[in-house]
């Protein structure tokens, strides 16, 4: 996928990701060898790392990292993605990876961020990708606390207008939400993040031939929050999974919060399932309604979808008055700035963020990791939901009777000789265990303590935290690198 430039990789990695602009083989089911060549608008450059300034982290994955970083010659700025390719390779992320860079190459949308051009050296792939200097929908939405229906209606419909594209061409975003709807300096919709995509079997999106578009047809992506109820029962995807999502997000620009916000993912699924769905009362009957059709639990029902398309949600009574044909032409809302930014900062407004490098994570913008310090901006970014563990019941058997769960993830757990994966699971008894995930068996059991004297917790990176009681220090390595929210989790029910 992004593989660039004429720096030999390893060969084990480049047997997984060919060049795209190469003759790539594949055998058809007859054994008879078939070649296709594929041909992508972003160059693939002879650049090195050392020909840009690099600037602001935006955000940190764990296997890529997404920086600010100014062409040295030309001044241009650019969202370079840097991936690591000896982690995508262990990891087995190279599908995710090529896929993605192959679907970014091929759309061609104003709504839809840019892939520019991409380079490689020996340890790293680069995409860089345009700039959105307005942020994201989110950093809106949070300093104006809630948006006004006219604003909300013209974000609302530059995503659809981007939605009704992305779908055209067989497609599924599946990780639609304010984090990842990005604002160009003028105000203008841009969709990013196509780490999650899923190409439908009537894809227009050409594909390599060892690409496959049925590989993890249930694979369960997004952000609890926006998550649609039929992924949590492992349906395939579908369009109607993205509108759900719009419904959310449009709910979340009128209101300032999304619609089945909870104390924890697991009392947000159930929300969801249950579709537990209140209204402000400020709401407007249009703007209510639009919600609720959107927010439709039977998927190919939601108002987009079935035999009137996108052309009956464009004609949503929300929506009078929206010129579709001349949208990206209009005057866009005012962008609310970062009050604590000043002229000429490179943190006025942070274009992307770790929900963008495409591996689910979250970062902390503005935090103090090594002090543990926290900002406003941090305060904000920990209500959002940084991914998803799996929603599963095979936990309730670890549950009293209303006991939920606060916090789950699957994670190491750090011994001399091995490191063995298990459940980590806190409860707001609570209570704090941990299972073989395999085995189903309890494997231990923290003893719970409001003093920290007999319970703390030490954060070492963003990954890797330390349990300490009395007895014993127990280390653990949570991947999706949610150490400081396994921290504030269980500082937060001792101080509760």
């Amino acid at each position: 996928m992004m593989l660039i430039g004429g720096v030999e990789m390893e060969k084990d990695f480049e047997s997984k990701m060919r060049l795209p602009n190469q003759t790539a083989s594949g055998v058809s089911g007859g054994g008879v060898e078939r070649s296709r060549t594929f041909t992508f608008r972003a160059p693939q450059e002879q650049f090195t790392i050392q020909d840009f300034e690099l600037g602001k982290i935006y955000g940190v994955g764990s296997y890529s990292k997404v920086v600010r970083a100014k062409k040295k010659d030309t001044g241009k700025v650019y969202a370079l993605k840097i991936m690591d390719k000896k982690f995508i390779t262990k990891e087995k992320k190279t599908s995710y990876v090529k896929l993605e860079r192959i679907v970014l190459d091929q759309l061609d949308h104003p709504g839809i961020v840019r892939l520019l051009f991409t380079f490689q050296d020996n340890y790293s792939l680069y995409m860089a990708l345009e700039s959105c200097e307005g942020g994201e929908l989110f950093g809106q939405i949070t300093r104006k606390g809630s948006l006004s229906e006219a604003d909300a209606r013209f974000y609302a419909a530059e995503v659809i207008d981007a939605l009704e594209y992305i779908h055209g061409v067989g497609l599924v975003h599946r990780d639609i939400k304010p984090e990842n709807l990005l604002l160009t300096s003028d105000g203008h919709i841009k969709i990013a993040d196509f780490g999650s995509v899923k190409p439908m079997k009537d894809s227009q999106i050409k594909l390599l031939p060892t690409s496959s578009t049925d590989e993890k047809a249930c694979t369960f992506v997004g952000a609890a929050a926006y998550v649609p109820p039929e992924v949590l029962n492992s349906s395939p995807a579908t369009f109607g999974n993205d509108l759900w999502a719009l419904g959310c997000t449009l709910y979340q620009m009128l209101s300032g919060t999304s619609p089945f916000k909870d104390a924890s993912e697991w009392l947000i699924f159930q929300r969801i399932i249950a579709r537990d769905l209140k209204f402000p009362d400020y709401f407007s009957d249009e703007a209510t309604d639009l919600i609720d059709k959107l927010l439709d639990t039977e998927p190919g029902k939601r108002l987009g979808t079935g035999p009137d398309g996108y052309a009956a949600l464009k004609m949503h009574p929300f929506f009078k008055g929206i010129d579709w044909e001349n949208l990206r032409e209009q005057l866009a809302p005012k962008l609310a700035m970062n009050p604590n930014a000043t002229e000429g900062d490179d943190d006025q407004d942070v274009p992307w963020s770790l929900a963008h490098t495409g591996d689910g994570s979250q970062n902390i913008p503005g935090a103090d990791v090594s002090s543990g310090g926290t900002t406003s901006s941090e305060s904000s970014s920990l209500s959002r939901i940084a991914s998803i563990d799996s929603f599963d019941s095979r936990w309730q058997e670890f549950l009293e009777p209303g006991e939920a769960v606060v916090m789950i993830s699957m994670v190491k757990k750090i011994q001399k000789l091995t490191n063995k994966k298990v459940q980590l699971i806190l409860t707001d008894k609570p209570k704090l265990i941990y299972v073989d995930p395999s085995k189903l068996i309890l494997k231990g059991n923290i003893i719970w303590s409001d003093n920290p004297n007999d319970l703390s917790i030490q954060v070492t990176s963003s990954s890797l935290f330390k349990i300490v009681t009395p007895k014993k220090v127990i280390t653990f390595d949570d991947a999706k690198q949610r150490a400081w929210q396994w921290k504030k989790a269980i500082e937060g029910l001792q101080n509760r």
